[in-house]
């Protein structure tokens, strides 16, 4: 059985939408707050419509083997400075755990930008009734906006 799900998160970021729209265009800059855990890590990035990313990494953690995940994604709208729309997958040791469509939407505020990120995701297999799928993912994503926040930090 797939377990959907949908969550958005909201940031309010200190800098311009151009900025914040350049972090997921520039390949050098998004390498920046883009990664899978763990080590032996790869990646490729063509931001354009019909273009994508792909990510793999190995991830161990103490208490089990060491686990291949990749990622695989497509972008299906891109509106310059103000939403990116793709889909992806994720990969856990050749098996499709989950696939989710995401939307990133930038609005201009005062002082910064709005960012709201949502996804809907199927979770194609998930531990129990998927709860911690779910909470796993959600916080996954927040850690990456938090890491998407620190790249557009000035150094």
């Amino acid at each position: 059985m797939v377990r959907h799900d949908t969550f958005t998160i909201s940031r309010q970021l200190d800098v311009a939408p151009e900025e914040v729209f350049a972090a997921f265009a520039d390949t050098a800059l998004r390498r920046r707050w883009f990664r899978l855990p763990g080590g032996d890590s790869w990646h490729e990035h063509d931001f354009r419509v019909g273009g994508g990313e792909a990510a793999g990494s190995t991830f161990t953690s103490l208490d089990s083997p060491p686990e291949r995940l990749e990622y695989r994604s497509r972008y299906i709208a891109i509106t310059s400075m103000r939403q990116i729309v793709y889909g992806y997958e994720a990969v856990v040791d050749g098996e499709l755990r989950w696939t989710a469509l995401a939307t990133v939407e930038l609005a201009e505020e005062t002082g910064g930008t709005r960012l709201d990120w949502t996804e809907q995701v199927a979770f194609l297999r998930y531990v129990g009734d998927g709860a911690n799928d779910v909470a796993h993912l959600r916080g996954a994503t927040m850690l990456r906006l938090n890491g998407l926040e620190a790249a557009l930090r000035p150094r």
